[in-house]
């Protein structure tokens, strides 16, 4: 089973979601929300004035935005663009993937310390831990776990009773239970990753997670416990994944050559991968 490109010429492509019949994602550095079709056609479908990552949607159908470098959700009301949250006094560096449960209550993770630069130098003894923000529906904000080292990918299951998140240099997924108001307790380890780093994730009817490992060209799926099931070789760093397609079963794949800012914005060399998987999507896309 290998990979094939469906879209070429991105800057840098994250928060991955299948809705509507189309791949929706940000385009970090280009300043935009995107949708791709299996046609391999892409087209703009929000300009945002700062950096956009993780995506989700309310019940209304409203999209939400996280703004990176603000720190903050925007949400799309009647073509115009609005602050839903302020995550300021929750999250500590840039803001990155989200997951929106049915009741459209958000979480959103965050750097927790300065990456490019800590990347550009070497030097990574400045890293500290993360909190993952609770964004409840009417934009309020509380913490919903801290001690993360870097959450980002999350998914929630079908039954809404448990999420999981990627915590990158943890390089494992992190498993809680969560209750009725969407508060979280009971963490644990869901899977070791050994040397991986999980970026975006996604779940599929089988129980198990794809993760996009930012530190390699791959993109791997893996059982609760950590089990390998199976890994995709691609030619450059994989950062997101999503599954989606008519019947849940295409995994797209995003990637790029660098995930530096100046990088990014001097060379288009993001794309989006495609290919047929036997298990179907589960859980909140």
């Amino acid at each position: 089973m290998g990979l094939d490109v469906l879209a070429t010429g991105l800057r840098f492509g994250e928060g991955p979601r299948w809705h509507h019949g189309k791949l929706w994602f940000s385009d970090m550095y280009d300043h935009s929300v995107q949708a791709v079709g299996l046609d391999g056609h892409v087209e703009v479908k929000v300009d945002i004035p700062g950096q956009p990552s993780g995506l989700g949607w309310t019940p209304a159908g409203d999209l939400l935005v996280v703004l990176m470098r603000e720190r903050q959700v925007l949400r799309l009301a009647h073509d115009r663009l609005v602050v839903h949250a302020d995550l300021d006094g929750v999250a500590t560096w840039h803001c990155n993937d989200m997951v929106v449960d049915d009741a459209g209550r958000a979480y959103v993770g965050n750097f927790g310390f300065d990456l490019h630069t800590a990347e550009a130098t070497g030097d990574f003894s400045r890293r500290a831990t993360a909190t993952l923000a609770l964004v409840d529906p009417d934009g309020s904000v509380s913490v919903a776990a801290d001690g993360l080292k870097f959450p980002n990918g999350t998914v929630i299951t079908p039954d809404g009773r448990t999420l999981v998140v990627a915590e990158s240099m943890g390089r494992c997924l992190t498993a809680f239970d969560r209750d009725a108001d969407g508060r979280l307790s009971n963490r644990r380890v869901w899977a070791d990753l050994g040397g991986r780093a999980p970026d975006g994730i996604c779940l599929d009817a089988d129980g198990a997670i794809w993760f996009a490992n930012a530190a390699a060209g791959e993109c791997v799926r893996v059982a609760d416990g950590g089990a390998v099931l199976d890994v995709l070789t691609t030619d450059r760093r994989a950062f997101a994944c999503m599954l989606g397609g008519p019947e849940g079963r295409h995994l797209f794949v995003l990637t790029s050559q660098h995930s530096h800012p100046d990088q990014c914005r001097a060379e288009r060399t993001g794309q989006v991968l495609v290919t047929e998987v036997a298990v179907p999507h589960a859980g909140r896309p």
